[in-house]
């Protein structure tokens, strides 16, 4: 066992927690749903950046390469200011969904460098300008360009030119769970020598303001000496802390309050307010601290010039230990050194495998952007539409606006987030995802994420699960059952044990969101759903969320699939459950029957309905059921109609012998029901080792979806599968409503249309979290028919390929998407040569939300590691997988 895993173990069984402490800030709380206290739910104008600096946040907290305790009661993060700028850089700036072109859009380069589950140690970079940073240049040029132009990066604006521009590294590393020493240095890359101010800043959250009955928290000066100063912070639940700060230049207290008097022309209850310290630094107002050194947010203020090419280095401790006299001393280099060496022994022992060592740097970088990515999420539904005792009212209209059914949710938790800048809110589409490499590394965090989205306080009392912060109420695949049986294998196949309890409890809760699905989204009664948004934003020809223009309703192949993924997997679950508990058996039966009335109506409705699967192309389309009776094939190739391949699953032989009961329920329907296995993949045929297979496609549906799937022409990119045929490049689908046209087109980078706020596009760009179902997809088909069903691959190529090696083929071109190529690029780096080619940058990688369709470039949201952490199981599967055809077993001999 690794020092890492011994801390996990330790964390798990409360004898130490290691996890009280992380990267829990968030980058941005402005402009979030939970701070928006609007008559209409205009979150960006109602809380907007202007006001990030200067405005108490109600929820939650922001900042640059920051830590919190788990209840985000204590906050450090990094403050700079490089004299030129305008305001001091307390937090990343970024574009509001209605000023990018594209969607909100983060306009600073930083990346998570490292981390460890226990947040033992962690390391970030921050690349800071030394000219004023151009916040509204970023605002007007992107506005001016509109949807159909190239969004304006910082680094097009030239303010790296010559690299001028400070690489601030801030690195943790804990001697003990409640003891981190941080160490912030600070590089200039430019020619000449500059000023650069580092503020790093402890504040509490504030609490007080909205309830009086909420005690309120202190900072203030406890020790000073000519070596560091040190200064406690106490809460009454957290009790007391201390920030030992070594050779600091000044301290800097206010008070982490409104100023009224700025925003909104009032006057202010304290004479010292939250940007206090940017006015004292910035501006020069020597007032705007409290010259007695007490209160609620401080920052520790170093001036330093550095010259060109040189590195400083500043050291911080945040500690319980009290009156220490050499906080700095020979120890702190010692354990700084020795969480580096643990870390790397760490994830060694995760990915033994010969990999080169490019894969293994994307690889640690996807891990850390995963742990990075955690965050703490408060959101109380109720106190939230009801206001606060010390607040005035929020409108009446909020009472019937956002999220007004989910009254019963409440979260006050660590969870992971898509992005903690652009998506800075669970989604639970996402989170499904998120737990795959989650569970490599820590199951128990992938664990408790599941369960928590399945608890009470998540989980709508009808079983829906919630979406995302904006809407609710709106429809996510549900792949959780998926998840929740992905890490139950992950952690016994890395780990060698399996928790049983876990997997329990999450399928008991499932139970009841099955029963929601099939309750609501079931428009008939004939086993085919409408899910709605289903996650895939503007992938159809309407925002399948809403009204349809032509009335009526649509019948969805994605979400029927959905539904029938969903079923195979409950079965699977159900099958490991009746190992010790046959009531379980009985439950496995009636999902195999749910899946079989699904794939059944899939294949062929009845007399005067459309199906699903149009036998003509080979393709599975959307069916529009118009209000007059009217029925007309949605015939978009896209994504839509390969998600159908994911509703696979295989029995192994000694479930069957092991469970009598169910095997005679599967074949009593087998022999009964013809009418009902006649088009489906239902366990008629033994595959390799006597497997039996349950699919929607089988065979010859499964090849005439696969040639398209694999024509380069159509899905297959250089960097994975495509969302959208690029057929409809010169052949768009089009179809007219009143006068009307609504289209789909082919486009592989960014969206040009405003659906979903136009910040994703699901028209072209390679996605992997589909990508990642559809390459386990053609793992599992080929887990039953073997070596002896073979396909083209690439369609066209000549070329035949078992479904095994299609999806090793598959997992390379995502691979390939991060890694140097022949000419030592990186295709997610696009066409920036700083990226491309600077030794300082050339190795930074981002994980962005997708990739274009034809180039790899990566588009979208830059640290939406989340799902984008799918590429840290992909290069491990790889490795495993050569490793497995050297002969060498699974680790490294």
């Amino acid at each position: 066992m690794t020092q890492e895993e011994a801390r996990l173990a330790a964390d798990r069984e409360r004898t130490a927690y290691w996890k009280r402490w992380g990267p829990y800030l968030s980058e941005r709380q402005w402009g979030t749903v939970r701070e928006d206290y609007s008559p209409n739910g205009t979150a960006w104008d109602f809380f907007p950046h202007d006001h990030a600096r200067s405005r108490a946040y109600r929820w939650g907290e922001d900042g640059i390469a920051g830590i919190s305790d788990n209840h985000q009661r204590l906050c450090f993060a990094l403050a700079l200011w490089n004299g030129e700028d305008a305001i001091l850089k307390e937090r990343m700036f970024g574009l509001t969904g209605n000023q990018g072109n594209h969607g909100e859009d983060v306009k600073e380069y930083y990346f998570y460098l490292d981390n460890t589950p226990s947040h033992s140690y962690m390391k970030c970079l921050y690349k800071y300008p030394q000219a004023a940073f151009p916040y509204n240049d970023l605002i007007e040029e992107n506005q001016r360009r509109g949807r159909l132009g190239l969004e304006y990066e910082l680094i097009d604006t030239g303010i790296f030119a010559e690299d001028r521009y400070f690489d601030v590294f801030v690195e943790y590393a804990k001697a003990s769970p409640e003891d981190i020493l941080i160490q912030i240095s600070a590089t200039n890359r430019g020619p000449e020598a500059k000023t650069l101010h580092l503020l790093p800043t402890l504040w509490f959250r504030n609490t007080w303001s909205w309830d009086s009955s909420q005690d309120k928290p202190w900072l203030k000066i406890s020790q000073s000496n000519s070596n560091f100063s040190a200064i406690e912070a106490y809460d009454p639940s957290l009790k007391s802390r201390w920030l030992y700060c070594n050779g600091v230049h000044e301290l800097l207290f206010t008070e982490n309050e409104t100023n009224n008097e700025r925003l909104f022309g009032v006057g202010n209850a304290s004479a010292y307010v939250k940007d206090g310290i940017d006015n004292y630094v910035v501006n020069g107002q020597k007032a705007a601290v409290n010259p007695n050194r007490i209160g609620t947010k401080v920052s520790a203020h170093y001036e330093l010039e550095i010259g060109a090419g040189e590195t400083k280095v500043l050291r911080l401790r945040l500690s319980d230990l009290q009156n220490l006299t050499e906080p700095f001393g020979s120890e702190f280099d010692t354990v700084c050194q020795q969480r580096q060496r643990e870390a790397d022994e760490f994830y060694q022992r995760i990915c033994p495998f010969a990999r080169s060592q490019d894969e293994r740097n994307v690889q640690r970088q996807a891990f850390a952007g995963m742990l990075w990515s955690k965050q703490y999420y408060l959101y109380v539904i109720y106190e939230w539409l009801k206001g606060d005792p010390a607040s005035p009212q929020p409108p009446t209209s909020r009472l019937l606006g956002r999220n007004h059914e989910w009254i019963h949710l409440y979260s006050d938790d660590v969870l992971s987030m898509p992005d903690k800048w652009e998506y800075p809110w669970f989604a639970a589409w996402d989170l499904a995802f998120h737990v795959i490499p989650l569970s490599m590394i820590d199951p128990d965090f992938a664990k408790l994420q599941l369960s928590r989205l399945t608890r009470e306080w998540y989980m709508h009392p009808n079983g829906q699960l919630p979406a995302y912060e904006w809407a609710f109420g709106d429809v996510n695949p549900p792949v959780h059952a998926w998840a929740a049986w992905q890490v139950y294998q992950i952690e016994q196949k890395i780990y060698g044990h399996g928790d049983k309890k876990f997997l329990e409890r999450v399928f008991q809760k499932l139970l009841l969101n099955f029963t929601w699905w099939v309750n609501r989204k079931d428009f008939e009664g004939k086993n085919i759903f409408q899910g709605g948004f289903l996650g895939m934003d503007n992938i159809g020809v309407f925002d399948r969320s809403a009204q349809l223009p032509t009335g009526g309703y649509l019948q969805q192949a994605d979400g029927t699939s959905w539904m029938a993924m969903y079923c195979l997997d409950m079965l699977t679950i159900a099958l490991e459950l009746a190992k010790d508990n046959p009531t379980y058996e009985d439950i496995a039966s009636k999902f195999f029957e749910h899946f079989l009335y699904i794939a059944d109506a899939m294949n062929g409705l009845g007399a005067g309905e459309i199906a699903l699967w149009d036998e003509e192309d080979g393709f599975y389309y959307d069916a529009l059921h118009l209000p007059n009776g009217d029925q007309s094939p949605m015939k978009v190739r896209s994504l839509v109609g390969l998600i159908p391949l994911c509703a696979v699953s295989i029995l192994e032989p000694e479930i069957l012998e092991r469970f009598p009961g169910f095997r005679q329920r599967t074949e009593w329907f087998i022999e009964n029901r013809p009418d009902l296995t006649k088009n489906i993949a239902c366990m008629h045929k033994e595959g390799v080792g006597e497997r039996r297979l349950l699919a929607i496609t089988y065979p010859d549906k499964l090849r005439r979806i696969l040639q398209k799937m694999l024509d380069a022409t159509e899905f297959f990119g250089s960097y994975g599968i495509r969302s959208v045929s690029k057929v409809h490049g010169d052949h768009p689908y089009i179809l007219t409503v009143d006068g009307q046209q609504y289209r789909v087109d082919y486009e592989p980078g960014e969206s040009s249309t405003g659906m979903f706020g136009g910040n994703s596009n699901w028209r072209g760009p390679v996605w992997f979290p589909i990508n990642y179902l559809l390459l386990e997809s053609l793992q599992k088909f080929d887990h039953y028919f073997g070596d002896d069903f073979k396909i083209e691959c690439p369609t066209g190529s000549g070329q035949m390929m078992t479904l095994k090696e299609v999806a090793n083929e598959l997992a390379q071109r995502m691979i390939q998407i991060f890694v140097t190529d022949a000419s030592n690029r990186r295709p997610f780096n696009g066409g920036t040569e700083k990226f491309q080619t600077d030794p300082n940058w050339r190795d930074l990688i981002l994980f962005n939300e997708y990739f274009h369709g034809d180039n790899g470039a990566g588009i979208g949201a830059s640290h939406q590691t989340g799902w984008t952490g799918l590429i840290a199981k992909l290069i491990q599967q790889c490795g495993e997988t050569v490793n497995s055809e050297q002969g060498t077993g699974n680790r490294e001999q």
